[in-house]
């Protein structure tokens, strides 16, 4: 959903405010200081996610029933769309969606270019918190295919295409700023999701995004897993790639996973 249209809408869709990245804590406090209006606040940490576990990964999947729990405190609702955003180009916040597409939500869509489109596009913001009235929405589970560490890393070597969404010196293993191991799986091809963005951190249209999906090697009717370092921009790159018209799947444990098991072999080339 771009700017102009949420602007443009009768009725505002739930909004969730999932700013977070890396290494910053602070995304509350930045929500608390300025926010859509009527925005709730998404915490990854602990609302999209169960605790770390080295046999899991950094961001292991809530259970169905807890992400019913929190999008209900979240006011999500059966009749009213939801939309997240974030600010840095939907990264964070696409793992909201795909959260909610996993648990079963269909009318639930990423605010395109996210904080800075909307204020670019005249939208105001209001401070402090939101508690929305609860939402009754029903998460039935099974609306996102997952695959785990075995058959991500299998995919390669049967024509299937296993896509690394994390910057390119990690994949290389040149930097690991928070796993156990630096490098890739091995077969996996290069795909930071950051180069399905335009400089304005909104998505690459459908057709330029699928020219790039289709030189990273992606065929019609292949399969397709999507990895990152724990599940996190790596819904980001599989919301680009239904973008371009491709399903894929995502391993939830990521990279985290991978590099906490000695006995799995560990690629540092291109």
């Amino acid at each position: 959903m771009s700017a102009a249209e949420l602007l443009a809408a009768a009725e505002r869709p739930v909004l969730l405010d999932v700013r977070w990245a890396l290494g910053d804590d602070r995304g509350r406090e930045k929500y608390l200081a300025g926010h859509l209006p009527g925005a709730v606040f998404v915490d990854l940490e602990t609302e999209l996610a169960d605790p770390p576990d080295p046999a899991l990964g950094r961001h292991p999947l809530p259970s169905v029933q807890r992400l019913q729990a929190v999008a209900r405190r979240w006011g999500v609702r059966v009749d009213r769309p939801t939309v997240a955003y974030d600010d840095s180009g939907g990264l964070a916040a696409a793992r909201a969606w795909w959260l909610l597409r996993w648990g079963g939500l269909t009318d639930v869509r990423l605010l395109d270019g996210g904080l800075g489109a909307w204020v670019r596009a005249g939208g105001g913001l209001e401070d402090g918190d939101v508690v929305p009235p609860p939402g009754d929405v029903v998460l039935p589970g099974g609306g996102m295919p997952v695959v785990d560490a075995d058959t991500a890393a299998a995919l390669p070597g049967r024509g299937g295409v296993l896509l690394d969404a994390r910057a390119a010196d990690r994949h290389r293993g040149e930097v690991e700023p928070v796993d156990p191991r630096a490098g890739h799986v091995p077969g996996a091809t290069s795909a930071p999701t950051t180069g399905n963005l335009d400089g304005e951190g909104a998505f690459l249209p459908p057709d330029q995004l699928a020219e790039r999906f289709a030189a990273l090697g992606v065929r019609p009717g292949a399969d397709v897993g999507v990895y990152c370092g724990s599940g996190v921009t790596a819904a980001h790159e599989v919301a680009a790639l239904a973008a371009a018209g491709i399903e894929s799947a995502l391993w939830p444990g990521s990279w985290s996973q991978w590099s906490a098991d000695p006995e799995r072999p560990v690629a540092t080339d291109g």
